[in-house]
């Protein structure tokens, strides 16, 4: 993966394009699920930053998934701009704290947002260090997902350009 600023339009666009392969989901799922048991939070939930959900792990009571995805992407965007007007790039990690549930937001491999949901069961601290770890090894399962399955996991140039071909005879 190249420089996200240096990129040509199509390039950008494959790389901000996240894809996961079922193997990809496995693996995740099996190092959430390792997280969880190492740290004692209730709950994680992978999200990209456009609030879509990738997967999730523990106990989910009677959260609307698709809602705290949304609005997590959501509030990941806006401290992203008060980073910017802070003079930093960006936040790579928040932390909510309620009176009996507590939620921490951190950055992962620039595509995808690790929301870990806990209480008093466990300590900020613990769902830090864990969560740390965690981050990198999903970083280095997204770099082996593209090198194993390349820069397009589109259709292909051809397609794109047959489609083209079509549309233009189509409407001449």
């Amino acid at each position: 993966m190249g420089n996200p600023n240096k990129m040509s339009r199509n390039e950008k666009l494959r790389h901000d394009r996240l894809t996961f392969y079922k193997d990809d989901i496995e693996q995740i799922d099996k190092l959430l699920a390792e997280f969880l048991r190492l740290s004692g939070a209730k709950c994680a939930l992978l999200i990209d930053k456009e609030g879509h959900l990738v997967t999730k792990r523990g106990e989910l009571r009677t959260i609307d998934i698709d809602t705290i995805s949304a609005l997590v992407a959501g509030s990941f965007a806006a401290t992203k701009e008060m980073a910017r007007l802070l003079g930093e790039e960006e936040f790579t990690a928040m932390y909510h704290q309620g009176e009996r549930d507590n939620i921490q937001l951190g950055l992962v491999g620039d595509r995808t947002l690790l929301t870990i949901l806990f209480d008093d069961r466990t300590t900020v601290g613990m769902v830090r260090l864990y969560a740390n770890e965690t981050a990198k090894k999903l970083a280095d399962i997204y770099r082996a997902s593209q090198e194993r399955h390349g820069d397009d996991p589109g259709l292909g140039e051809a397609y794109g350009q047959d489609a083209k071909k079509s549309l233009d005879k189509l409407f001449d």
